[in-house]
């Protein structure tokens, strides 16, 4: 288990210069990944991207940026996946909504081969517009691949709150099988006792525990969302310093996941499964995302993210 050095600190005392250099060095110089410089220097991840904030607000890095135009996708989707430490980041051009949503699918479809489905093999799939848009484009086929929910169904008009017919549509488009989940994301307590000892939810439970791969929304902070699920309480004093939500388990700019009334019955999967799932795609675009894609991304929520160039750009910039 790391133990991190910042902890019990004043926040005077919090970064000292000398660590500061020190986690700069490795990771400018020495081409360390954050993890990496989280192991040498015995601090987390989180720690590790304030140091290097920190460092730059300070002058100890100075970094200058080119014009956009001399930077290619690729080398963007390289910084970006180095500097978060994931395993891959898939762009999209930037673009109109309906044809972004076609490219985002195009990058959503090459994170899937990269997963290498096969027949029995369960893909999760959550709520989400991204997700819900993805599941209306041409995606490669995996025939035989299970799709189910990674959360229960909400009780809101919008199409993209509608997991089980997500899981339908994306389940359609690669020949697999859907596997649907009869619970509301939010029962009362009895209903919710109830549900864990029904046979056709302990079976999407049990699913869930053996995903090889989801497909996963990522919300924007609660303060700047027009819309939320209606047994959110988004007056929880503990949801106003919420950066996102992944099924509407919302965490905070550490990745911290925060209560709030009735989070205790939540039929969606955990963050400790998600930790668990080898290919994890994060699909998400747009300014608003930012905190929340920088925050799960810290906390290991997932190793794969597709979105668009400037989003990419933005998150480059903001977690440098």
């Amino acid at each position: 288990m790391v133990t991190d050095v910042s902890e019990g600190l004043d926040a005077a005392e919090r970064f000292p210069r000398s660590l500061m250099h020190a986690a700069a060095t490795l990771y400018h110089l020495k081409d360390g990944t954050q993890a990496d410089v989280a192991r040498a220097l015995g601090v987390s991840r989180a720690t590790v991207s304030r140091l290097l904030a920190e460092a730059r607000r300070t002058g100890i890095v100075r970094i200058e940026v080119l014009d956009h135009a001399e930077s290619t996708p690729e080398s963007l989707a390289a910084d970006l996946a180095d500097t978060l430490g994931l395993t891959a980041v898939h762009l999209a051009p930037p673009g109109h909504e309906a044809l972004l949503s076609t490219a985002l699918a195009t990058q959503v479809g090459v994170a899937l081969s990269e997963a290498g489905l096969e027949h029995d093999d369960v893909l999760l799939v959550s709520s989400g517009r991204t997700v819900w848009q993805a599941g209306l484009e041409v995606l490669p086929r995996f025939p035989g691949t299970i799709v189910t929910p990674m959360v229960g169904g909400q009780d809101e008009p919008e199409a993209w709150y509608q997991t089980n017919e997500i899981t339908r549509l994306v389940a359609h488009q690669i020949g697999g099988q859907p596997a649907f989940l009869y619970a509301p994301a939010q029962p009362g307590p009895e209903l919710y006792d109830l549900l864990l000892k029904d046979p056709a939810t302990r079976r999407v439970l049990e699913l869930w525990t053996r995903a090889k791969c989801a497909i996963i929304g990522v919300g924007a902070p609660p303060s700047t969302r027009a819309s939320l699920p209606d047994f959110v309480p988004r007056d929880a004093p503990r949801l106003r310093t919420a950066a996102g939500d992944i099924c509407t388990r919302f965490f905070d700019r550490d990745g911290l996941q925060l209560s709030y009334p009735g989070s205790e019955r939540l039929v969606a999967t955990t963050y400790e499964t998600l930790r668990q799932i080898p290919h994890s795609i994060a699909v998400a675009v747009g300014e608003t995302k930012i905190p929340s894609l920088l925050a799960a991304s810290r906390a290991g929520w997932f190793n794969t993210l597709v979105t668009d160039t400037p989003t990419a750009a933005a998150l480059l910039l903001s977690a440098g």
